[in-house]
């Protein structure tokens, strides 16, 4: 993973406006671009997540979504030869910061992936603790915060009575809702989601929908999703991501989700979650 600081670049990279919102936020990326070895995939994304609130990342395959959001809590630089410049903010520090750890990071923002990922032989239970035994991490009441975790992803009463059950005998949805509780035994301030619903039947992809909803509350939630519909019905915000034909991906349009699916700024916004391309 090479980072580049501001000014350090061969290429030279414009500081642009921040896509802000009115609204309290503690999760910022300012000026971000990402590199595949000498690829330019990403370009100058600067995005602000509001506190306690749900933003959407929509757009064409290829435009560079799901690498933005992965430089997030960097697990972007596990990926060999990928570089990437600028700067996330999580409460006005900077996270790759020299002697920041990533993993302290990555516990304050969690992931959820496109496919879940429990652990297939071990336990409904075990799966939720997981997270929190690999850190070392104590835990004064195992039950209670099983209970807690399950319950805020919507999985607690299907599960309740089988918690030594191994995790590979659920059905795709009720995996995907464990390992957002997985997450959440953590206690992370933001929580990023590439496409939890992608794989999942209609039914799931409501309870999941549902669940992200209530979990905004208390956290807030950055989602990378191709489904328009599921776009506005979650999200306050949304961010339109293209990326032209040779060029990096960037972002064309943010704004509230209602104005920026009803009366977008730019045609392309306006062409794309009409349907019209992508």
């Amino acid at each position: 993973m090479t980072i580049l600081g501001e000014g350090s670049m061969d290429t030279k990279i414009q500081n642009s406006n921040i896509a802000m919102l009115d609204a309290e936020s503690h999760l910022e990326a300012r000026n971000i671009h990402v590199w595949f070895k000498d690829r330019h995939v990403l370009s100058d994304v600067s995005l602000q997540f509001p506190t306690n609130s749900v933003t959407a990342l929509i757009g064409p395959s290829g435009c560079g979504k799901s690498t933005f959001i992965r430089t997030l809590n960097r697990m972007h630089e596990l990926i060999p030869g990928a570089g990437l410049a600028g700067t996330v903010y999580l409460d006005n520090e900077d996270i790759y910061a020299p002697g920041v750890d990533p993993v302290s990071i990555r516990l304050r923002v969690g992931m959820v992936f496109q496919k879940p990922n429990p652990f297939p032989t071990m336990t409904i239970k075990g799966n939720v603790l997981a997270g929190l035994r690999l850190n070392n991490r104590r835990i004064k009441d195992e039950d209670s915060l099983v209970e807690s975790c399950l319950n805020r992803a919507s999985i607690w009463n299907e599960v309740k009575d089988r918690l030594d059950a191994p995790a590979g005998s659920l059905s795709g949805g009720q995996q995907q809702r464990l390992c957002i509780a997985r997450s959440l035994a953590m206690s992370p301030e933001v929580l990023l989601m590439d496409e939890p619903c992608s794989a999942l039947d209609p039914g799931s992809t409501r309870r999941i929908e549902e669940t992200i909803r209530e979990l905004s509350a208390d956290m807030t939630v950055v989602i990378v999703t191709h489904n328009m519909q599921q776009a506005q019905r979650v999200s306050d915000q949304t961010a339109f991501f293209l990326a032209e034909e040779g060029e990096p991906g960037h972002v064309v349009e943010f704004g509230a989700t209602g104005s920026l699916f009803s009366a977008p700024n730019d045609p392309r916004t306006e062409d794309y979650v009409n349907g019209r391309f992508g």
